[in-house]
């Protein structure tokens, strides 16, 4: 079996960067498409403004830089093909249902959520809503996997400061 298109949310976590790393070798074993997205939750930003513009609109400018970085470093690395996706809303839906059938993806990597036990069964996480409603194969990187000494690349480091 052979995975053709590859989907991998990236939030601006360690998990979800290493999840980025694994997509990256499955890609190039592949020959496969890689389809890079990142959710922007406009419930959490549209009515708030800041100088120079609006949250939204920043937190579209931080996740372009963010996935354009991811893409250098796959295209560096040998993956053909990349797409980048930004969208709004809420991530739990739209990653399952609109862009992994939009995109025809095969495979979502993605990493698990770093929620403690209660906030998951209060809120749920991502990862179940994606393993839950995909029609493709999940593969969901462990927090736990992810190495102590684990380093998040530049774009990562950058995306995360300017969102904070």
């Amino acid at each position: 079996m052979k995975y053709n298109t590859i989907l991998i949310p990236l939030d601006g976590s360690k998990v979800s960067e290493y999840a980025f790393e694994k997509g990256i070798d499955v890609a190039v074993r592949n020959d496969a498409k890689l389809v890079l997205t990142h959710i922007v939750d406009i419930r959490t930003y549209a009515n708030i403004d800041a100088k120079g513009g609006s949250l939204a609109e920043k937190a579209d400018v931080y996740a372009r830089e963010l996935l354009e970085g991811y893409k250098a470093i796959a295209l560096d690395r040998g993956v053909k093909e990349i797409e980048i996706v930004i969208a709004h809303g809420a991530a739990k839906n739209i990653i399952p249902k609109h862009i992994a059938v939009d995109y025809d993806a095969d495979l979502i990597m993605c990493g698990s959520s770093g929620y403690n036990a209660f906030e998951r069964f209060v809120i749920g996480s991502v990862s179940e809503a994606i393993v839950r409603y995909a029609k493709c194969d999940v593969l969901v990187v462990r927090t736990e996997q992810v190495p102590e000494d684990y380093e998040l690349n530049d774009y990562t480091k950058d995306f995360r400061e300017k969102l904070i």
